[in-house]
């Protein structure tokens, strides 16, 4: 057996398969884009068989020529995403449903009304969204005749993608790790696995749920037929708190955000379960033989899915790379300001019928002044974000960013300039990848903790820092939160 790491990154857009030497260095990559079906406004699904599909097909490809070489097996995935599937079978009951789906928007409000927002915040550390798993679980039981069929012969799971994949690559292993069981609505905080009056409330049997483990350790293993042997997966961890982990942020106080399909920032509480009084959310960082760190998280639902909207939607860009140099092309935005609430609006407002407004057109606004402003939406969002974080008694000293959009360097700048903040971005911006890879490490015994991990492989960074007047700051977040207002 070699010391290689697999990493299976199942994002939100696309599927990827990665692997590491265990000192960090990429040594390989596949990727599939997957489909996005949108059957009704709000609605966003995926088919699960598909994930898996291509999930598959990634591994295969980078593992091919060294498939004797992989010591262990980290996943990292898109959070709150439900998928449903028989466990007789192993294969799905209906498509999943989306992280970024709203259609339990009425469901939740409903529950709202009966008062059992506060008692689930407490709990869970999460408030009553269509963004979290249970209420997504309670839709498909209500209205997909196969998951209810299922459900009433005992046969049902549900998991989220990291389960998802586990039970295929290991032949019917049905795990979910704690950071992604911390996004269910499902799982208290301070308890060990899914609580009972929880499902009961939602009307979410328990034994179609996973097992809670650990974020890592070894965790379960591959059937024989692909790799020719078992092969331990010691990593399962959700993206957000890969991510964290990638970023080394650590110790109390460290935070980070991730610029991928949506903008998310994690600041870690150590072993003090997070309460917000200013609507972020408490959920797990990690979890170690049962012992549990936890974060302090705001999500902005819409960030490089917003520039993916400017060029499939509206052909105002070619790539996602054109719009540093259009940013870069003009002084300012000409008052155009974007809110990109296309999915709703998420922390610290959690609005999921808000809708995006782009206002300050005039006949001089052009492709140029709309790319800038989408750009600058980032950082607008990131203020939002930062203000409830300090309100809430976890102030940030320095941002450290990652995903896709943050090799961006007039973005970088930018949100350096409107937090008037040092940010901090790594040479390797995939930091998902890297924080499976960082728990697998450990899992496998290669380091002996996660910080010790990190500092090994994470590498070179770069720091921006802050150079705006206060003067055009202010008035940029006074235009922002005219629009707001709007949206």
């Amino acid at each position: 057996m070699g010391d290689t790491i697999l990493v299976l990154d199942a994002g939100t857009t696309s599927t990827r398969a990665m692997l590491f030497a265990p000192g960090g260095t990429q040594l390989g990559m596949a990727q599939r884009e997957l489909t996005q079906h949108y059957p009704r406004p709000g609605w966003v699904e995926h088919d699960a068989g598909e994930i898996w599909r291509k999930t598959l097909a990634c591994m295969q490809e980078v593992c091919a020529p060294h498939a004797n070489q992989i010591a262990a097996i980290g996943i990292t995935n898109q959070r709150e995403t439900v998928v449903a599937w028989d466990r007789r079978t192993g294969e799905p009951l209906a498509r999943a449903i989306v992280w970024q789906d709203r259609r339990t928007a009425p469901y939740c409000a409903a529950l709202k009304e009966a008062g059992h927002e506060a008692h689930l915040q407490d709990r869970t550390g999460l408030l009553l969204d269509p963004y979290f798993s249970a209420t997504k679980m309670h839709w498909l039981l209500a209205n997909d005749v196969q998951v209810a069929a299922a459900a009433e012969a005992g046969t049902l799971a549900f998991g989220t993608v990291e389960s998802w994949l586990v039970f295929k690559l290991s032949g019917g292993a049905h795990v979910s790790d704690a950071s992604n069981a911390s996004r269910t609505l499902l799982l208290p905080l301070d308890g060990a696995g899914f609580d009972a009056g929880l499902c009961a409330l939602f009307e979410v049997p328990h034994a179609a749920l996973p097992q809670v483990v650990d974020t890592h350790g070894e965790l379960a293993e591959t059937a024989r037929e692909w790799f020719g042997r078992p092969v331990p997966i010691c990593g399962l961890v959700g993206d957000q708190q890969s991510a964290t982990i990638g970023q080394g942020c650590l110790s109390s106080g460290e935070a980070k955000a991730t610029y991928g399909t949506g903008a998310f920032v994690l600041t870690n509480k150590g072993e003090t379960i997070p309460r917000s009084d200013h609507r972020l959310l408490g959920t797990v960082l990690h979890q170690s033989g049962g012992k549990r760190t936890y974060a302090i998280e705001g999500a902005a639902f819409v960030a490089g899915s917003l520039v993916q909207y400017l060029r499939d939607q509206l052909g105002l860009i070619g790539t996602a790379a054109e719009t540093e140099e259009l940013a870069q092309s003009i002084e300012d935005s000409g008052e155009v300001v974007i809110v990109p609430a296309l999915a709703g609006l998420g922390a610290p407002h959690w609005l999921p019928d808000a809708r995006g407004v782009i206002s300050g057109l005039s006949f001089a606004s052009g492709r140029a002044q709309i790319a800038r402003a989408a750009l600058e939406a980032m950082a607008h969002q990131t203020h939002d974000l930062a203000a409830a974080f300090e309100k809430d008694g976890a102030p940030w000293s320095m941002l450290r960013i990652d995903g896709g959009m943050s090799a961006n360097d007039w973005m970088a700048q930018d949100l350096a300039n409107i937090l008037n903040l040092p940010v901090e971005r790594p040479d390797f911006i995939e930091t998902t990848a890297l924080g499976a890879a960082v728990c697998a490490a450990v899992g496998a015994g290669f380091y002996g903790d996660l910080g010790e991990a990190a500092a090994a492989m994470r590498g070179k960074t770069r720091l921006f820092e802050p150079d705006m007047s206060a003067a055009v700051r202010e008035a940029r977040l006074q235009r922002y939160a005219k629009a707001l207002r709007a949206a």
